[in-house]
């Protein structure tokens, strides 16, 4: 099987699994890329795709996905995985717009989403946990942490401030723990 069809089959599956966003793919794209048959990624690569995807303008999964693909396979491996994660996306918003009208009356259907939401949070607080245990290495991560916290709670700015600010924080960090 060619390269690029195994990064579009695989970036399909996450398009077709991952609800609530980009954090909850995380968990998803670690079991397609890092999977021991055929790994392309390590955790780590992904974590830092998806942290640098949050700086990008655009949606969080197909930035973090062209990302990953341009790590796996080049431009041409980018563009196939950002076409692959929005596939099934583009199929399933073409077939519920087409029969729109009949889901929203359905309490079935309503029941069956709030039990999605509620499997979405639980992804969600996984992703979360397990970023803090691989992100918050030493008291720098940690202080940067909780600095970016309060900012965000109590300044109203953009979030991009923080992130660049926690960037800049660690070029310097890894700078000066690389002349010790």
């Amino acid at each position: 099987m060619s390269k690029y069809w195994d990064i579009f089959i695989r970036f399909c599956r996450v398009g077709a699994l991952t609800f609530g966003g980009g954090l909850s793919m995380l968990p998803i794209l670690e079991r397609e890329l890092g999977d021991r048959e055929s790994p392309y990624l390590t955790k780590s690569d992904i974590i830092d795709n998806y942290a640098l995807s949050q700086c990008t303008p655009g949606i969080i999964s197909v930035n973090t996905s062209i990302l990953c693909g341009y790590q796996i396979g080049g431009t041409i491996g980018g563009i196939v995985a950002g076409i692959g994660v929005s596939f099934p996306s583009i199929i399933i918003i073409l077939i519920v717009a087409s029969i729109m009208g009949n889901l929203t009356a359905n309490p079935y259907i309503s029941i069956a989403l709030m039990g999605v939401r509620s499997g979405v949070c639980a992804l969600i607080l996984q992703t979360v946990r397990n970023l803090i245990f691989k992100s918050l290495v030493d008291y720098i991560t940690l202080a940067l942490f909780f600095f970016t916290i309060a900012i965000l709670t109590f300044v109203n700015i953009s979030p991009v401030i923080p992130v660049i600010i926690g960037g800049t924080v660690g070029f310097f960090a890894k700078k000066a723990g690389e002349k010790s």
